[in-house]
C-alpha cells in the first residue's frame, strides 16, 4: 500500500462519527451486590467466577439489604471487600458457628458462608457436620480446590491420591494419610440437610448448572427447610503448578473421578432429586 493510500484511509477513518457509550448495548454488568474493588486472587483462580455467582444470586433474590456473609481465614479472607452486604470475618473453620449465631439472633437475615476445603473439611469439619446435623438455616458455598491455597500449598483432606503438595512432596499416600474426604457424600446422610450438590467450575455449561444449584441452596434457607450447601470444584493453578487452561482440564479429566458432580440431597423440590452425576463439559484448549 502506498503512503498516499494509507493517508487517505486514515483520513476516511477520522471522518467517521465517534462511537459513544450510548451506542453500545450493555449485555453484562457487575452485580449490584458487588463492589468495584480489584480482586486479589491469583490469575486463573475461579474464586472470581464464584464470587460473581454469589453476587448474581443475591441480586436475583433481592436479598442485598438482608444478607450477612461470613468469610473465614483462607484465600477468601478479603471476600468482605467484594460484596456490598454486611460481612463478618470468622476464625479459621468457624464460619458455620458464626453463621448459626447470626441466623438465630435475627432469623430475617439471609446468611451465607464462603469457605475453602482446608477451612471447611479440616479445621472446621466439626462445625460443618454439627451445623448440618442441626439443620441450621444457613447456606454454605464450599470452594474445593483440593489444597490449602493461601497458607502455602499444604495437603488438604480433599487432596487427591498421588497429589504433590508442600506436605506431601512425593504425592498423597492413602496408607498413611487416608483417602480424600467427599463432603457431599459425608453430609448426605444427615436429615438436617435440605440441599446438597457439587459442580465443577470448568465451563460455561457447568457455571449455568452452578446457578441452578445455588438457587436451590438459597431456597432451602428462605423456605425454612434446612441447611443448603453447594460444593464448587475449583482450580488453584499456582499451587497445582499448572497453567489456567491445564487446571481447567485437570478438573474435567481427573478431579471429577474422585468428586463426581451432581445433586446429592434435594428436600427443596424432592421430585427433582437425583444422585446421578451430571456429565462434566470438557474444557477445550491445549495442555500447557
Amino acid at each position: 500500500m502506498s503512503i498516499e493510500m494509507a493517508m487517505m484511509g486514515k483520513a476516511s477513518a477520522d471522518d467517521r462519527p465517534a462511537t459513544t457509550c450510548d451506542d453500545v448495548e450493555c449485555v453484562m454488568a457487575r452485580p449490584a451486590s458487588m463492589t468495584d474493588k480489584l480482586m486479589h486472587y491469583c490469575p486463573g483462580c475461579t474464586h472470581g467466577i464464584i464470587h460473581r455467582l454469589v453476587g448474581e444470586m443475591i441480586d436475583e433474590f433481592g436479598l442485598l439489604d438482608h444478607t450477612v456473609g461470613v468469610c473465614p481465614v483462607g484465600c477468601s479472607v478479603f471476600a468482605y471487600e467484594y460484596f456490598q452486604c454486611d460481612a463478618i470475618e470468622a476464625s479459621h473453620g468457624r464460619a458455620p458457628a458464626v453463621a448459626t449465631a447470626v441466623k438465630r439472633t435475627d432469623s430475617s437475615r439471609f446468611v451465607f458462608t464462603y469457605q475453602g476445603d482446608g477451612d471447611l473439611a479440616s479445621i472446621g469439619m466439626a462445625e460443618t457436620i454439627h451445623a448440618a446435623a442441626r439443620g441450621e438455616r444457613i447456606t454454605i458455598f464450599f470452594v474445593n480446590n483440593g489444597i490449602y491455597g493461601m497458607t502455602g500449598g499444604q495437603m488438604a483432606p480433599t487432596s487427591l491420591i498421588g497429589q504433590k503438595t508442600t506436605t506431601s512432596p512425593s504425592g498423597r499416600i492413602a496408607e498413611t494419610t487416608g483417602m480424600p474426604i467427599g463432603v457431599c457424600e459425608l453430609l448426605s446422610s444427615l436429615k438436617g440437610v435440605a440441599y446438597l450438590a457439587r459442580v465443577p467450575i470448568s465451563s460455561p455449561k457447568n457455571i449455568n448448572t452452578a446457578r441452578k444449584y445455588m438457587r436451590k441452596a438459597i431456597r432451602a434457607q428462605l423456605e425454612n427447610k434446612g441447611l443448603g450447601l453447594v460444593e464448587f470444584l475449583s482450580t488453584c493453578p499456582v499451587q497445582w503448578a499448572m497453567s489456567p487452561i491445564a487446571a481447567m482440564k485437570h478438573i474435567d479429566n481427573t478431579v471429577i473421578k474422585t468428586f463426581p458432580p451432581g445433586v446429592f440431597v434435594d428436600r427443596v423440590d424432592p421430585v427433582d432429586a437425583t444422585s446421578t452425576p451430571m456429565p462434566a463439559v470438557a474444557h477445550t484448549g491445549a495442555e500447557a
